[in-house]
């Protein structure tokens, strides 16, 4: 058994290395450029939905309390007659990535750290490379990609978005997987 304390070098590089190609692969590659795209008369519809003074946060249209009023014949003509949606509401002002970029590191030190832990269970000081990281690769993609598969089947995203950010999960536990493989104890 190995400890995640002990797994501290192969946690934060990983996490290093993802951070990085993550940047390269977004700012350098072009296939998440179609992941949204506008909304017909977008100025129109800022104009209208700007009065409202929405807070940030996340709403549905049409909305329902609850299953009695979804099953309601206003609501299934909501429903019917469009649109529906869910809407993420953000603060106005500059979209500062300082915050996101915190928060992406401290994830993919999160996702290193679980499957360092469930590679250090299985295996002891001076396990094999490839042991290792079918192990850490296998976690670290559970950790990075599969809760994404709930964005298109219950919130209605793009299966190409899921896809696409599924793959870059996969690139991301395979880099984890090696950097473990390459620091193992």
């Amino acid at each position: 058994m190995v400890s995640v304390a002990s797994l501290w070098l192969p946690i934060l590089v990983s996490a290093g290395i993802v951070f990085v190609v993550s940047s390269v692969m977004h700012m350098v590659l072009t296939y998440h450029k179609s992941d949204a795209g506008p909304l017909p008369d977008e100025d129109g519809v800022r104009d209208a939905l700007r009065p409202l003074d929405i807070p940030p946060g996340d709403y549905v249209i049409p909305y329902a309390a609850d299953s009695k009023e979804m099953g309601s014949d206003e609501y299934t003509e909501k429903v019917k007659n469009g649109p529906v949606a869910f809407l993420t509401v953000m603060p106005n002002g500059a979209l500062g990535m300082g915050k996101s970029l915190a928060l992406w590191f401290g994830n993919s030190v999160v996702v290193g750290a679980l499957a360092g832990y469930v590679a250090g269970q299985a295996l002891g000081p001076g396990a094999e490379y490839g042991a290792v990281f079918r192990i850490v690769s296998t976690v670290a993609f559970a950790g990075y990609s599969l809760a994404v598969l709930q964005a298109s089947i219950w919130w209605h995203r793009s299966w190409s978005y899921t896809l696409k950010t599924m793959f870059d999960g996969l690139v991301f536990a395979l880099l984890t997987g090696g950097a473990f493989g390459w620091l193992w104890p």
